[in-house]
C-alpha cells in the first residue's frame, strides 16, 4: 500500500466507515439552503499531523504481534535512526506540518492519487466494492422494470437533497462529520489514463446532467429523467421509458463494449484512446461519463437458493459473472451503478476513488425505503421522447480489445472465491449486553478464526473514518494487537482457566476500541507514515530506510482486509482480497444477526473463503459461550 504499485494500497482504502452514522435522510426541503454545505465544511477541523515520536512508538508496537523478534530488532534500530534529533524524520515531519498549514487536508489529494488513480490493477474485484440488497419480490421483466423505476425515483429524491444542500449532517460520537463525499458520488466518473487515471464530476459543471445511463443486453441508452420544467419523471413515466429501452435492445448480438472497463488500467487506458478516436464512440462514452448514475438491467442471474444464492448475488454485484454473464453489462468506471436482475437480484457496484462506503449506504438506505412506500397516483405518462441509444462503431482493433478483456475478466471471475453467510445466532445484541463494542467483538473473533487456521497472527486492516476532519477519508485500525495475540494464543490452551481467557478477551476488545478511537481522531500510524514517505518524494530525497525494511512490507501485507459497513437495510457489502494470499471480509452487524461476505482467490492454495467463514462462526459462538459461562472480573 505504501509501495504504490501493490494491491495493498487499495487495502488501505477499503471501504467503509467505523461506527454507524445516522444514515436515513429526512424529507427533502423544497428550497435550497444556500451556502449551508460550505459553512458546515469550514467549521470542521483540519486533519492533524500526529507527533513523530508517537507514530514511531506505535509503529513498533503494531509490528510486535506480526513480526519475528530478530526482524523487529533491526526495525527498532532503523526507527530510532529515523526519528533522531536533526535527522530525516524530523525534516519530513516539518515538511508535512507545513503542507498541513497551507492545505485543507494534507492527505486527501495524495491519497486519491496514490491509493486509486495510480493503482493499475483492474477496479473490478481489486478496488470497487459491490453491495448486495435483500432479494426483491419480483421474478419477471415487468416486476424488474417497476422496481427499477422506483429505484431511479428514489435516487433522484436523494439527489434533490444533495442539490438543495438539505442533507442532514451526520455525527459520530457527538461530533459533526465531513459531508463532502456525498457531493462526489453522482454525475461523476473515472477516466482511464495511460499511467494515471482521473476523476471528473459533472455535477459541478455549468450545465449539470439531466440523464442516467441504462444498460440492457450490453447496449447503452441515455435516459433523460427530468421534465423540461426540472421536475423528475414519475415512476409511471420511468416505467414507460424503461419498457422502450428493453424493446429497443431485444437482440443480444451487440458487442459488450462495457467489458473494456474491467481491464488492467494501463491496458484499458490504451484501448480507451483507440475507442474514442471515432466521434460516435467518443460521444457515447461522454454521455455515459456525464450521466447521473448507471442502471444495469440484467436477466436471470442465478437459480440457486439460500447461502448459494447470496454468494451468487454478491458475485453479480462485484464483477457480473464474466463474459458469459453480465460483466459486459456494466461501465465499471462509473462511480455509481445500480444493478437490477430479472430474478429479483439487486444491488450496487461503486468505483471507490470519489468516496467511501457511508454515502453509498446512506443513499441505498434512502432508495430502499423509497421503493417500499405506497405509490401515490401519478400523472399520465403522456408523450415522452424516445430514450437515445448510445451507439458504438466497433473496428477490428476494438473487437480485439474486447476479446482480450473477456479473457482476462473470465480469469479473474474464476479466480475469485466469494462466500456470503448470515450468522444467525446473535448480532449486536450479545456484545452490547456484555458492554462490549460489537465491532471490536467481531474483529477479535476474526483474529481468533485466523489464528486457529494458520497458527499465526497477521497484519489486519480495518477501515476507520477520518470524516471528523475536513475532506477526511480513512485511516487503518490495526486489529492485530499484542492484546489480541495474547487472547487468541490462550483461547484453545487447555492449561488456561476460563477466567484468564475472559480477562484476555476483555483486554483485546478494549485495545481494539482504544485504537479505533485513536484512528478516527487522526492519531493512527498508517496515513502518517504514508505522508512521511510521500513527503520524501516531494522533497526529492532518497526513500528512508524504514520504508525499505522487510518489517514495513510485512506490516502492509494485509492477509485480512476488513470493513464494518453498518446499514439500516439488511444488506452486505463485498470486495476482493488486497493481497494474493489474503481475505476480504466485510460485515453488517444487525441487531440479532450478522451478514458476512468473505472473499479469497482460488489460485492461492492456502486460502479458502468458506473455511474462514466457518471458522469465524465457530469463533463467535465460542466467545459467546465463554462470556456466558464465566463470571466477569474487574480489570
Amino acid at each position: 500500500m505504501l509501495t504504490f504499485c501493490s494491491r495493498s494500497v487499495v487495502g488501505m482504502a477499503k471501504k467503509c466507515a467505523f461506527g454507524r452514522p445516522r444514515h436515513l435522510v429526512k424529507p427533502v426541503s423544497a428550497t435550497r439552503v444556500a451556502g449551508r454545505y460550505l459553512t458546515h465544511q469550514k467549521g470542521l477541523p483540519s486533519l492533524p499531523v500526529p507527533p513523530l515520536q508517537q507514530t514511531c512508538e506505535r509503529y513498533i508496537t503494531a509490528l510486535e504481534p506480526i513480526v519475528e523478534a530478530e526482524e523487529l530488532s533491526l526495525t527498532r534500530r532503523l526507527v530510532q535512526d529515523f526519528q533522531e534529533a536533526g535527522g530525516v524524520g524530523e525534516r519530513l515531519q516539518r515538511g508535512l506540518e507545513k503542507r498541513a498549514s497551507r492545505t485543507e487536508n494534507w492527505l486527501s489529494q495524495w491519497w486519491v492519487q496514490v491509493a486509486y488513480l495510480e493503482y493499475r490493477l483492474p477496479v473490478v474485484v481489486h478496488s470497487s466494492p459491490g453491495l448486495v440488497l435483500p432479494r426483491m419480490d419480483f421474478r419477471d421483466k415487468d416486476g424488474q422494470i417497476r422496481f427499477a423505476s422506483k429505484l431511479i425515483a428514489g435516487a433522484l429524491d436523494f439527489k434533490t437533497m444533495i442539490d438543495n444542500e438539505t442533507l442532514p449532517v451526520e455525527y459520530l460520537g457527538g461530533k459533526p462529520l465531513c459531508m463532502n463525499q456525498y457531493y462526489e458520488v453522482l454525475s461523476s466518473c473515472r477516466i482511464p489514463g495511460l499511467k494515471r487515471d482521473s476523476v471528473v464530476n459533472h455535477a459541478k459543471s455549468p450545465r449539470p446532467p439531466r440523464h442516467i445511463t441504462v444498460v440492457h443486453n450490453f447496449q447503452f441508452f441515455q435516459l433523460d429523467v427530468y421534465q423540461r420544467d426540472g421536475t423528475p419523471l414519475t415512476v409511471d413515466q420511468l416505467c414507460v421509458q424503461l419498457e422502450k429501452i428493453c424493446r429497443a435492445s431485444q437482440e443480444t448480438n451487440s458487442e459488450p463494449v462495457g467489458i473494456l472497463t474491467t481491464q488492467h488500467r494501463d491496458v484499458w487506458g490504451k484501448a480507451y484512446v483507440n475507442l474514442i478516436k471515432d466521434k460516435t464512440n467518443k460521444d457515447s462514452v461522454s454521455a455515459i461519463q456525464r450521466s447521473i448514475f448507471t442502471l444495469c438491467l440484467d436477466g436471470v442471474t442465478s437459480e440457486a437458493a439460500g447461502e448459494l444464492y447470496r454468494s451468487s448475488a454478491a458475485v453479480q454485484m462485484l464483477h457480473g459473472g464474466g463474459s458469459r454473464g453480465y460483466s459486459g453489462n456494466r461501465w465499471f468506471d462509473k462511480t455509481l451503478q445500480f444493478i437490477v436482475g430479472e430474478d429479483g437480484t439487486c444491488g450496487v457496484n461503486y468505483e471507490h476513488a470519489p468516496a467511501e462506503g457511508p454515502p453509498i449506504v446512506a443513499l441505498i438506505d434512502h432508495v430502499v425505503e423509497f421503493t417500499r412506500k405506497p405509490e401515490a397516483p401519478g400523472a399520465p405518462a403522456g408523450s415522452l421522447p424516445v430514450p437515445q441509444r448510445l451507439p458504438f462503431n466497433v473496428t477490428a482493433e476494438i473487437k480485439q480489445d474486447i476479446e482480450e478483456a473477456k479473457l482476462s475478466m473470465n480469469r479473474l471471475a474464476q479466480d475469485l472465491d466469494m462466500r456470503v453467510t448470515v450468522f444467525g445466532h446473535f448480532g449486536k445484541n450479545v456484545p452490547k449486553a456484555h458492554k462490549m463494542s460489537p465491532d471490536a467483538f467481531i474483529q477479535i473473533a476474526l483474529q481468533l478464526a485466523y489464528y486457529r487456521k494458520y497458527r499465526r497472527c497477521c497484519a489486519t486492516y480495518e477501515s476507520a473514518s477520518l470524516r471528523m476532519f475536513r475532506l477526511g477519508r480513512t485511516d487503518t485500525i490495526r486489529s492485530a494487537s499484542n492484546a489480541s495475540a495474547a487472547f487468541v494464543k490462550a483461547f484453545d490452551d487447555p492449561s488456561k482457566q476460563n477466567q484468564e481467557k475472559l480477562d484476555l478477551m476483555e483486554k483485546a476488545v478494549k485495545a481494539h476500541r482504544s485504537y479505533t478511537n485513536m484512528a478516527v481522531g487522526g492519531q493512527a500510524i498508517d496515513r502518517h507514515l504514508l505522508g512521511l514517505k510521500l513527503q520524501a518524494a516531494e522533497e526529492k530525497l532518497p526513500v528512508p530506510a524504514i520504508f525499505k525494511d522487510p518489517s514495513y512490507s510485512k506490516a502492509l501485507h494485509y492477509h485480512l482486509s476488513t470493513s464494518q459497513v453498518p446499514s439500516k437495510t439488511d444488506c452486505v457489502m463485498c470486495f476482493g482480497p488486497v493481497v494474493p494470499d489474503g481475505y476480504g471480509v466485510c460485515y453488517n452487524p444487525m441487531e440479532d444477526h450478522i451478514n458476512f461476505a468473505v472473499s479469497s482467490f482460488n489460485s492461492c492454495r492456502e486460502t479458502d473463503a468458506g473455511s474462514l467463514a466457518a471458522a469465524v462462526e465457530d469463533a463467535l459462538l465460542d466467545m459467546r459461550r465463554l462470556l456466558e459461562q464465566t463470571p466477569r472480573s474487574k480489570l
